[in-house]
C-alpha cells in the first residue's frame, strides 16, 4: 500500500494529552486514532497489521490442533447469579431485552467458559 494512498496521514506533532509512548508513536504514525483516554479506533493501517497478527497466530494455532473462539461481549444474569457478583461490579454495562431477559457486558470470558 503506498502512503499518498492512505486513508489517513502520518502526524509530526505529539499529541499533548498522550502519556504513553507506545500510543504517541501509533498514533503519529497513523495506526490508530484516539477517541477518549483509553480507547483508540484502528485505522486501516493499524486494522492491516493487526490481521497480519491474527494470521500468524491462527496459523501457529493450526500447526497444533488449536480452535478458534469468538465468544460473546454479553453474558445471562444467571451466569452472574451464580458466582454472586449480579449486585456487586456495578461499574459494567447491564441490559435488559425485548423480552425481559437481563444480561450484562463481559471483562473477561473464563466465566462464559465454566458456567455454561
Amino acid at each position: 500500500m503506498r502512503q499518498s494512498k492512505l486513508f489517513t496521514k502520518t502526524r509530526k506533532e505529539t499529541p499533548a494529552d498522550e502519556v504513553s509512548k507506545n500510543a504517541e508513536f501509533l498514533i503519529r504514525a497513523g495506526f490508530v486514532h484516539k477517541e477518549m483516554s483509553g480507547v483508540y479506533s484502528y485505522l486501516p493501517l493499524g486494522l492491516r497489521v493487526l490481521r497480519k497478527i491474527e494470521n500468524i497466530i491462527r496459523e501457529e494455532m493450526d500447526k497444533v490442533g488449536g480452535q478458534e473462539v469468538l465468544m460473546s461481549s454479553m453474558q445471562p444474569k444467571e451466569n452472574w447469579e451464580k458466582t454472586g457478583r449480579w449486585t456487586g461490579m456495578d461499574d459494567l454495562y447491564k441490559v435488559t431485552d425485548s423480552s425481559g431477559e437481563k444480561s450484562r457486558s463481559v471483562p473477561l470470558m473464563k466465566k462464559l467458559l465454566f458456567l455454561s
